[in-house]
């Protein structure tokens, strides 16, 4: 049985990195990363801690195992990885709905992952619930980036509820910048 939950131990955190190493674009063949998706960014454990301190995670389980997570990002780990700090000035830059989004209240998405035995059994929408579960009452937008070399990412977050509202240029990729509305009085 699979159990949606918030980041409790350490032994979490390591089931994280296991997963994230597991489906880095890097470790995986052209043909697989196009079919089955990827991740990009590498987030060493101290990361991993830190922003378990800041905000914590969600992660699928099985038994023991992480089979899915997604990692709950705030503004104050925005500038220990280069991706993460470009994405939230990128951000920042941005309005929604006629507000400057650095003046509303977001939590990013610095990674979404689900093991490639366990795809296609609806587990982004229910890890993306959990997480909206958790923490829409202290933010109006959920926001992420996915590479637009990623489809098959780019449609569970469609699925999930989130909009594409910009595009960006990182390391020589492109990026789709995808928002979730969680007031949608905003």
């Amino acid at each position: 049985m699979i159990i949606i939950k918030q980041v409790s131990d350490f032994t979490e955190l390591e089931g994280i990195k296991y997963l994230q190493t597991e489906n880095l674009k890097k470790n995986l063949s052209d043909q697989e990363a196009i079919e089955q998706g990827f991740v990009t960014a590498e987030y060493n454990m101290s990361l991993l801690e830190k922003m378990h301190q800041a905000g914590p995670s969600v992660v699928a389980k099985e038994g023991e195992q992480v089979v899915g997570y997604a990692l709950v990002t705030l503004k104050s780990v925005r500038y220990d990885h280069e991706l993460l700090g470009y994405l939230f000035n990128s951000i920042d830059s941005l309005e929604y709905n006629g507000q400057k989004l650095i003046d509303t209240p977001y939590v990013v998405v610095g990674q979404l992952c689900v093991q490639k035995k366990y795809r296609g059994l609806g587990l982004v929408q229910q890890i993306y619930q959990y997480f909206k579960k958790s923490l829409e009452g202290d933010f109006d937008y959920c926001i992420t980036d996915v590479a637009q070399d990623n489809p098959r990412s780019l449609k569970a977050h469609l699925k999930a509820g989130f909009n594409v509202i910009e595009t960006f240029s990182y390391a020589g990729s492109s990026w789709d910048i995808v928002l979730w509305n969680w007031n949608p009085i905003t």
